[in-house]
């Protein structure tokens, strides 16, 4: 345990000399350019401002020393960053000299900490994954440097990645930019906070149940989840590895829906199909990105398993009067059996060997609160959690349904739950077409939670999670502010299974008065352009 905590200081000793080193080069450059205007910098929309790096009106360096200085002010009051990548100077200079530019041309951009940056650790929150850096970039990072980009800083995450909170017994809490006392979401956490609080003008990240989308919508930008292998995941760690049934992503946070197309664009390269070529050679397509034909357009307000807060109600009906007044058709969509989808696709399918290999990264941890009952779970014999199962069904339906998800499967089992969730896919894609759909307006989970209580609250990830079952384009747009009226409302949440964790819930959405609130968009398989689109209609109304 000593040893463990040696070198956890040892790591917390190099976070903290990242930041003294950002606050040194970022105090050099605005001595020697004391006339830059960093503030009109940093107010630039990232399509303005490749533009004006590209045609040379605004040097690299001015652009990249601005985002070093904000970055650093955001990381000291949120917590979100965990190393600057000292190379990106090198970088800098060497982009300078690059003959043909990328889209991204000397743009900084900030990445989570799961993702491999060659000769920097990628954690998850692990003791033992310290002192173990990346022998090389991961394939995202490779494009972004092709396309000009310059990966400055690596930002936290939550211990294990499989958490919508922010925290690990390394780096600690990260904070939200918008109210301190409120998570920034995870597990992409650190990019949500960093990129909310102007830090970071471009962040990437990855979703497995929401965790690009949490971050987003609770620090009020935007993100999109792409269909699980519409950009590479080679060289990216994940929470659960090996697991099929639910789709893991990795996609861009940006403060605007333009800034996440030109992301794509930029990724959606040549180069990324020759560098990893189990991804489909799909280019990004303008012509659906820029359409302007009026859209059908699906919409439910809740998925009768979660109960929306008033203000995720708010937003999906306002939004909906929105489009329907800009000459949209809207459809209501009826959302059946999503308690089904959460135990027996989600947590059966991520823990289907009973837990153990998850429980194995925790070995020679120390642990990390919230997970508990979960360690139990995986520990306990296979009668006891049978028998638990059926005890607790009558009282508690949702803590049985748990226990049972959390069962070692035969390889048979695990090979028909497979089906059956393509046999689900197949059967909602039906749906969705016999609807005639273009794409679809859902909720989003909001306001941001009080820090400590996504750990108290995996149920609630049933918005987002659906869309990693049905590995189906998912983005979020923040819409509203949660006012004094939706609160006032909030008094008389009950849930719709009015157990622990529904009156839990309610606690953790009180006080965010203030706080914005995203809905979700989504489209079909492979549509991320179309998704992309609706996002900027919404984003636009």
């Amino acid at each position: 345990r000593r040893a463990l905590w040696r070198k956890v200081a040892k790591a917390q000793e190099r976070q903290e000399r990242s930041l003294v080193r950002m606050e040194a080069v970022a105090r050099r450059f605005r001595e020697q350019h004391p006339s830059v205007n960093v503030v009109s910098i940093l107010s630039l929309p990232l399509l303005e401002l490749s533009k004006k790096l590209r045609d040379g009106s605004l040097p690299p360096d001015h652009v990249f020393y601005a985002y070093v200085g904000k970055a650093l002010q955001i990381a000291t009051e949120t917590n979100c960053i965990t190393e600057f990548l000292q190379e990106s100077e090198t970088q800098l200079r060497k982009a300078k000299l690059m003959e043909k530019q990328g889209l991204l041309y000397g743009v900084p951009v900030s990445i989570k900490d799961s993702i491999d940056c060659q000769g920097h650790d990628s954690t998850l929150g692990f003791i033992k994954n310290l002192n173990k850096p990346a022998a090389e970039d991961s394939v995202v990072v490779q494009v972004l440097k092709r396309q000009g980009a310059i990966p400055f800083v690596k930002t936290n995450v939550p211990q294990s990645l499989i958490s919508y909170d922010c925290k690990n017994l390394i780096f600690g809490q990260t904070c939200n930019p918008l109210l301190y006392t409120r998570t920034p979401g995870g597990s992409s956490g650190g990019e949500g906070a960093l990129v909310g609080g102007g830090g970071s003008i471009l962040g990437i990240g990855t979703d497995v149940g929401g965790s690009l989308r949490f971050p987003a919508a609770f620090c009020g930008i935007c993100a999109i989840k792409p269909t699980g292998n519409r950009l590479s995941k080679r060289g990216i760690m994940a929470g659960v590895v090996g697991q099929k049934a639910v789709a893991a992503a990795v996609g861009p946070l940006a403060k605007d829906v333009e800034s996440l197309a030109l992301c794509l664009r930029a990724l959606l390269s040549e180069d990324m199909f020759s560098l990893d070529s189990t991804v489909p050679p799909l280019p990004f397509n303008e012509e659906v990105y820029s359409s302007t034909k009026p859209l059908r357009i699906g919409y439910y307000e809740t998925d009768f398993f979660t109960m929306p807060s008033p203000a995720m109600r708010r937003a999906v009906r306002e939004t909906k009067q929105l489009l329907e007044e800009a000459g949209h058709t809207l459809v209501p969509f009826e959302l059946t059996n999503v308690d089904y989808v959460m135990f027996n696709y989600c947590v059966r399918g991520m823990f289907a060997d009973g837990g153990s290999s998850f429980v194995k990264k925790f070995k020679g941890e120390m642990e990390q609160g919230g997970m508990e009952l979960f360690f139990w779970l995986a520990k306990t014999p296979h009668w006891l959690k049978t028998l638990l199962s059926w005890i607790a069904k009558p009282f508690v339906p949702r803590f049985s349904s748990i226990v049972r998800g959390v069962q070692e499967n035969t390889v048979d089992e695990v090979w028909s739950l497979h089906h059956e969730i393509e046999d689900f896919c197949h059967h909602f894609i039906a749906q969705w077409k016999k609807l005639n759909l273009d794409v679809m307006l859902c909720p989003m989970l909001g306001p941001a939670l009080s820090i400590g209580y996504p750990a108290k609250l995996s149920v609630a990830v049933s918005y987002t999670m659906l869309y990693n079952a049905l590995d189906f384009p998912a983005g979020v747009v923040p819409v509203t502010l949660v006012t004094d009226e939706d609160e006032e409302e909030l008094k008389g949440y009950k849930g719709y299974y009015q157990d622990w964790w529904d009156r839990t819930l309610a606690k953790a959405f009180r006080g965010g008065v203030g706080m914005p609130v995203a809905v979700q968009c989504v489209a079909l398989p492979w549509q991320e352009e179309l998704c992309l689109r609706f996002m900027k209609e919404v984003e636009t109304l």
